[in-house]
């Protein structure tokens, strides 16, 4: 699949509940009103839909959330894509998770075909790991990573960064990756969704951060790519990877190449822009395989050069109402 801007489209992410056990700060409300059963897809109505993305050449299929994990037999859909991987199918099946019950399914991920998973943490300080998530114990999320890392899942952290919130934590962070053999990514946040906050007190550019982290690490530049937007340099005293997902800074539009599918069928072209494809309506409508098709080469013949993200003091509202727990993290 190529999209108007040249760019082959061969990663689908792909969310399948909008459900979590957390309420992080800069992805959730508080309070939180989620989507009634019937509007989500059934994990076979998911399965079909991966099924003709793979078809077209998707290479690369992400399952995220909310919380992937706390779907019930979710790993179904993991055993049905991992039957997919192989010459001629699909090259990747990977996962980003809160991390809270990977150790109880890290096994059966690895067994499904997983070999990678992204856990979401944002510090290592017991305290603000609960003051951030809301709720959450940081021990759950570390006992989930050295399960996931004895099944032979490599693992990489995803962390927000938020001033004021987590900006002192990273190079701890950094060091305690490279201690356990993890590769660390930070993340701009998004203005994505009313979380009862103000993002321009949360908006850390992630240039100033770099910025900071070379007062103490040797960070080279790598050709290192695993299909997303991440930047990625070798850090030397560790032997590991640091990358940087610039949204706000840095717009890495120019290489994107994937598109994203909400629990409810709705397929985003792009992540910061509102246009998107319904195809719940076509799954229970009765369209047949050469339908999905068409429908998905109709999508990515609309999907835009980029977003136009802005945090902005004079804006009171989010770039975007949807929260990114209802697009998939």
């Amino acid at each position: 699949m190529t999209d108007p801007f040249g760019r082959a489209i061969t990663y689908l992410r792909v969310s399948v509940t909008d459900r979590c056990d957390l309420r992080c700060v800069y992805c959730m409300a508080e309070d939180m009103t989620f989507l009634p059963k019937a509007s989500i897809l059934t994990l076979e109505e998911l399965d079909r839909l991966c099924g003709a993305f793979i078809a077209l050449g998707t290479g690369k299929i992400r399952i995220t959330g909310g919380e992937p994990l706390v779907r019930r037999d979710v790993l179904t859909l993991f055993r049905s894509l991992g039957a997919r991987l192989g010459e001629g199918g699909l090259r990747e099946l990977t996962l980003t998770t809160n991390g809270t019950r990977l150790a109880q399914h890290a096994g059966a991920l690895a067994a499904a075909g997983v070999r990678r998973v992204n856990v979401s943490l944002d510090t290592l300080d017991p305290q603000a790991f609960t003051a951030i998530t809301r709720r959450g114990r940081i021990e759950t999320v570390l006992e989930g990573i050295r399960a996931a890392q004895q099944a032979g899942l490599a693992v990489k952290l995803n962390t927000v960064a938020l001033r004021g919130v987590n900006e002192d934590a990273f190079d701890d962070m950094l060091a305690w990756c490279g201690r356990h053999g993890i590769d660390l990514c930070l993340i701009e946040t998004m203005p994505l969704g009313d979380v009862a906050g103000d993002r321009t007190d949360q908006y850390l550019p992630l240039s100033l951060v770099r910025a900071r982290l070379r007062r103490r690490w040797t960070l080279t530049e790598t050709g290192y790519r695993t299909g997303g937007p991440a930047r990625y340099y070798d850090v030397a005293e560790t032997g590991r990877r640091i990358g940087f997902i610039t949204p706000m800074t840095h717009n890495f539009c120019e290489s994107c190449n994937r598109v994203r599918l909400t629990c409810t069928g709705r397929l985003y072209m792009c992540l910061g822009q509102e246009d998107s494809a319904d195809f719940r309506a076509l799954l229970r409508g009765g369209a047949r395989d050469a339908g999905l098709v068409a429908a998905i080469e109709a999508a990515i013949a609309r999907k835009p050069k980029g977003h136009d993200f802005v945090i902005d003091r004079r804006r009171d509202a989010p770039a975007l109402s949807r929260h990114m727990s209802v697009t998939g993290g």
